[in-house]
């Protein structure tokens, strides 16, 4: 599995706010291809169980997303988070501009598409999570774990493929040589939202 999901405090660049898709047809006397706003996602409900693993061995975070659930008014998701390393992660929502948890609109499910955009610094921006039930701890303990749901209001496009985004975690004393100090986690999962 790749890791470059894994953002180490790194600059976004240019994020976008929503979906625009062109379209081949051309407008009527231009040039330029005529755009299409997108269409709301519809309510869906969606059981994912993904777990996605940073680290290795005995040093290792497991990140789970169980389920995704979509309504008229916004969003929710079931997550989770083990730790399973030998140093605290303080869970800090919002700790930097691109860190906090929630979700990310790609416009393909590729892997390939979430390597690039990090690495050109062109990620999407983070649809924030706005309620978190039960509340993040303010550290994750070794060998402690928190699940629960985050949620928010608004739409998200049709068509488009969300991610979960775990973030910003920062670790507590120097963590072992396989984890970082600081880490964003995007899912390399990616699910695709139906009309």
């Amino acid at each position: 599995m790749s890791r470059t999901s894994v953002i180490v405090l790194i600059a976004l660049g240019a994020t976008f706010a929503g979906f625009v898709l062109a379209s081949n047809a051309q407008r009527l006397g231009g040039d330029e291809p005529e755009t299409t706003p997108s269409v709301a996602a519809g309510p869906q409900s969606a059981r994912l169980d993904w777990s996605e693993t940073y680290g290795s061995g005995s040093e290792r975070l497991v990140f789970t997303v169980d389920e995704l659930e979509v309504t008229t008014t916004g969003w929710s998701a079931r997550i989770g988070i083990d730790n399973e390393s030998s140093v605290g992660w303080e869970l800090a929502p919002n700790a930097t501009p691109e860190g906090t948890f929630g979700l990310q609109l790609f416009e393909t499910g590729d892997q390939d598409e979430l390597e690039r955009r990090n690495q050109d610094g062109t990620l999407p921006a983070v649809r924030a999570a706005e309620r978190y039930e039960p509340e993040l701890p303010k550290l994750l303990e070794p060998d402690a774990s928190w699940s629960g749901t985050i949620s928010a209001r608004g739409a998200l496009a049709a068509g488009a493929f969300v991610r979960v985004v775990f973030g910003t975690l920062v670790a507590v004393g120097k963590p072992p040589d396989e984890l970082s100090e600081t880490l964003i986690w995007i899912t390399d999962n990616a699910y695709e939202l139906k009309t």
